[in-house]
């Protein structure tokens, strides 16, 4: 027998999996949380952080890496000699400024308390002036290259969060070697070769397959300081998703415990790895739905479509464009109202019911009929990923009044996703991008099937979920069989590996019928908020 590992770095933790090649079962699984979680608020040494930040700590990713592994290597009593390939996901853009060894900054004594030294999580905001910026002088410039990203420069990608660093802590910048996503960092520890995958790159770093980074040009217009970025402080030699990056190095041995045969795949984003997880082709949306939400479709086409966060040829697998839109808050925003919101009478009935709080909250939230609540809400809690990108738009609840109960506010905001997931799905099709069918992952979708009976009723289609417990780990799994040769092509390896029970939510009629008009009432609110909503804020922001 022969096995590949696939792992999945969240925004919580890392979980691996072992599975075997000859029918993709899973051998064994483990999970590490990471110690220093997101750091929004302060640092480990209490320097405090700025608004809409997330940082994180690498040494996390390295012990996650190392726990894991061996750890599935114990419970599956596995020869190491039988393990073949290593894949890897992690979430984009998590970018960290390293030397020329690859070491982080953050673990030098000199950068210890400085913010910009650590990871800057994907949901990290606050470099959003300076996508503003980028955005702007893209646009005054012509650049071609921003088809490829609906129009839009975001604060989650890589260069807006590098002129942050240059502008905040210029000392940062100048001791950067080079600034790297986390997962092709994790690759060159575990292999010693300097390589990038063509989804994180190209996806968050501005990066295209035919002409590569941003010309010097115009990264020079950004700052002087830009003019050979590309090549220096960020690395070009770029490999396709899912093909090999390298054997394990010595340092990669000592990290694992693996032997140096094994090989690591070129690594790929989280929520990208569920398609080939769900054995996904053409015209087929993957909906994956966890702290935020991505909405992916591979098509043979290869055109602009305004709005959404990115399109990367051969992003997922070659032969097929991958597009990606987003929602930057799902499963955060129902966990922000849960910690905040929710009466501690509801917790406390819920416990004497022997159900955790969303058990309680869904069965009291479906016992309303469709608009009872008379609530329309946007889910914006995070910011806005499609079709503003724009992390400064907040979220929103209109029809609030004393009589509102918190079941009501809840099915409100579990609708707002829906609505958004809808909205997207119509761009899609209204830009020419064919969906036969929508497929669900992500632990949401596992976990609350109120919620997606919601999401087909709103979105009038029926929803695919396929029973994958560790998808993200599945999908980097499936790409390292294809990166060690254990399967030639992509296709070879998911009609083996990817076979499933799935559970089919299918609309129905009449409560489609009913959400017409709330969807209606969802896109006018997301116009009149998109429109005037960042002048308000300013206004706020100045008193």
């Amino acid at each position: 027998m022969k096995y590949c590992i696939g792992i999945d770095y969240g925004t919580l933790s890392a979980r691996a999996i072992l599975i075997n090649l000859d029918n993709g079962n899973t051998v064994a699984e483990s999970e590490f949380k990471y110690p220093h979680k997101v750091m929004d608020i302060t640092l480990p040494c209490g320097t405090p952080v700025d608004k809409n930040s997330a940082f994180q700590h690498p040494q996390d990713y390295i012990d996650a890496l190392s726990f894991t592994i061996r750890d599935i290597v114990k419970k599956s009593e596995t020869n190491v000699n039988d393990i073949v390939g290593i894949g890897i996901d992690f979430t984009s853009c998590t970018m960290l400024p390293v030397d020329e060894n690859a070491v982080p900054l953050c673990f030098k004594d000199e950068f210890k308390t400085e913010p910009q030294a650590y990871a800057k999580l994907w949901k990290h905001h606050s470099a959003q002036d300076e996508a503003d910026y980028i955005d702007t002088l893209a646009k005054e410039h012509n650049q071609v290259w921003l088809d490829s990203y609906g129009g839009k420069v975001s604060s989650e990608w890589m260069i807006p969060k590098i002129l942050e660093t240059l502008r905040k802590a210029p000392d940062v910048y100048k001791k950067a070697c080079y600034f790297i996503e986390a997962a092709d960092w994790l690759t060159i520890l575990l292999t010693g070769n300097n390589v990038l995958s063509s989804c994180t790159t190209g996806y968050k770093g501005m990066w295209n397959k035919q002409s590569g980074y941003p010309s010097s040009e115009f990264l020079s217009k950004i700052t002087p300081k830009f003019k050979n970025l590309a090549g220096t402080k960020l690395l070009d030699t770029v490999l396709p998703t899912g093909s090999k990056a390298g054997t394990l190095s010595e340092h990669g041995v000592s990290l694992t415990g693996l032997s140096k045969e094994t090989i690591v795949a070129v690594p790929i984003i989280d929520a990208h790895a569920s398609l080939p997880a769900a054995g996904i082709s053409d015209k087929k949306l993957m909906l994956i739905l966890g702290t935020s939400s991505c909405h992916i479709v591979m098509s043979k086409k290869n055109i602009p479509v305004k709005g959404i966060c990115g399109s990367v040829e051969d992003g997922i697998v070659p032969g097929y464009t991958a597009y990606e839109a987003g929602q930057a808050c799902v499963g955060d925003s129902f966990n922000w109202f849960i910690e905040n919101i929710v009466p501690a009478g509801y917790i406390n009935e819920a416990n004497a019911l022997g159900k955790n709080i969303f058990e309680y909250l869904d069965s009291k939230a479906s016992a309303l009929k469709i608009g009872e609540n008379h609530l329309i809400a946007l889910d914006w809690w995070n910011g806005n990923r499609t079709p503003y990108a724009d992390y400064d738009l907040t979220g929103a609840i209109i029809g609030l009044n004393i009589q509102t109960k918190p079941e009501e506010i809840y099915r409100a905001m579990l609708e707002s996703t829906a609505y958004g997931t809808r909205s997207i799905i119509e761009l899609y099709e209204s830009n020419g991008i064919e969906i036969e069918e929508i497929y669900a992952t992500g632990g949401i979708s596992q976990k609350n099937s109120f919620l997606m009976q919601l999401y087909a009723d709103i979105i009038g289609k029926k929803i695919i979920v396929p029973d994958i417990p560790q998808a993200g780990a599945k999908g980097s799994a499936v790409l390292a069989s294809c990166a060690c040769g254990y399967y030639k092509t992509y296709e070879e390896a998911t009609k083996a590996l990817c076979n499933y029970p799935r559970h089919i939510y299918t609309p129905i009629k009449e409560n489609t019928k009913a959400y017409e008009k709330l969807y209606s009432v969802y896109k006018e609110l997301s116009v009149l908020f998109g429109e005037t909503h960042r002048h308000i804020m300013k206004k706020l922001n100045e008193l």
